[in-house]
């Protein structure tokens, strides 16, 4: 599938498609980086933590894989994590060698918080869009990320996190 050619060429001053994406996703992680700031979360930490509750117990390094990021950052990742009581690490059952992660109670209860925190982002990015417009653009988007070969609900920012703790990108 081809972008039209009669609306190939954008106009200079306002950008096409890929600028305007590359804006508003920057504008928007902005806002959304403040937002989970205020609950104490940097979006890398949120994003584990939704991970965490969509798949429970799984390996540090599958959760590694599935976020694109190499185990050796992974793992002080979790750490401060796991200090700050939000999730622990269980032998996994199957194999001993292994470490399962799972959310602690008060990581459930703070994922509870993000989810409000992720809808009111949402309204208030998306607030200029009628709802059948929000639903067409979701789903435009979703095939756009598809045909890219990006992972579904997995911020490609992980790749470049920085070695250190706090989940900031590279």
């Amino acid at each position: 599938m081809s972008v039209n050619a009669e609306h190939a060429t954008p106009e200079p001053h306002t950008g096409g498609a890929a600028f305007l994406l590359a804006q508003l996703g920057a504008h928007a992680a902005g806002l959304f980086a403040e937002r989970a700031s205020a609950i104490g979360l940097t979006p890398a930490q949120a994003g584990l933590l939704r991970l965490l509750a969509r798949t429970p117990g799984r390996s540090q390094r599958q959760l590694a894989d599935d976020l694109g990021m190499p185990p050796s950052r992974f793992v002080p990742f979790a750490d401060e994590l796991e200090e700050r009581g939000l999730i622990e690490r269980r032998r996994n059952p199957t194999d001993r060698r292994l470490y399962a992660l799972h959310l602690t109670e008060g990581g459930s209860e703070l994922l509870a918080r993000l989810r409000e925190v992720a809808q009111a982002h949402e309204q208030q990015v998306c607030q200029a869009l009628a709802p059948d417009e929000h639903q067409q653009l979701t789903a435009l988007l979703r095939r756009i990320a598809a045909q890219q070969g990006l992972s579904a609900g997995v911020h490609p920012g992980y790749r470049s996190m920085r070695p250190g703790r706090s989940g900031r990108p590279g």
